[in-house]
């Protein structure tokens, strides 16, 4: 039986990544980087996914272009993944031990998102989640230079919702996530040990 996910009593913020965190998608992203990997002769393990996670799209495409040698055009390849994956998001489930502190905390504290993912998908998947209504505030990957695992996300996050970084805690599934946390100087929990994830596994 797994652990009762809580928050820290000395948050005065909560940021919350959204892929894999919130709603898990990050299965329904993996087949989509895979199926339209493999169209490339690019065989898109678990493994490889999991250096990526939490990384945008469109940088993602750059490196698996880069790294395999790879003849294709990064936007348009990217623009192939992020439909993928859009037509099947429905499929995704709430994580339910972050939604619950979400929805605790509604009204009670201030909450932001932070993820590498696009504003448009970002709301969908909220809203997917349940939760769209509980945030006003998305920092998302056209919104920073400077992408997980530098802080600029959560630190922009922290700015909208008025609170001092060491004051918010970060609830993150990705390595990237968890360091971009900690250099922010923000207190953090990985949410992965809540839940039972999928990746690697068909929808």
């Amino acid at each position: 039986m797994k652990k009762e996910l809580t928050k820290n009593p000395l948050a005065k913020g909560l940021i919350f990544d959204i892929d894999g965190t919130i709603c898990d998608t990050m299965p329904i992203h993996f087949i989509a980087w895979r199926q339209t990997s493999a169209e490339h002769g690019i065989d898109f393990t678990p493994e490889l996914f999991n250096e990526v996670i939490g990384v945008p799209a469109l940088q993602t495409s750059q490196y698996l272009k880069n790294k395999f040698n790879a003849n294709f055009d990064e936007v348009e390849f990217t623009r192939t993944k992020e439909e993928r994956f859009e037509q099947n998001m429905h499929k995704a489930k709430p994580i339910m031990p972050v939604v619950n502190i979400i929805l605790e905390n509604k009204g009670k504290l201030p909450m932001a998102c932070g993820t590498g993912g696009s504003q448009y998908l970002a709301w969908k998947t909220l809203e997917i989640a349940g939760v769209k209504d509980c945030f006003e505030h998305v920092v998302a990957s056209e919104d920073v230079v400077n992408h997980k695992p530098f802080p600029d996300t959560f630190l922009r996050a922290a700015e909208l919702i008025g609170i001092q970084p060491t004051d918010c805690e970060v609830f993150e599934d990705g390595q990237l996530g968890l360091l971009a946390a900690e250099r922010a100087g923000m207190m953090w929990v990985d949410v992965t040990p809540y839940y039972e994830v999928t990746i690697g596994k068909e929808i």
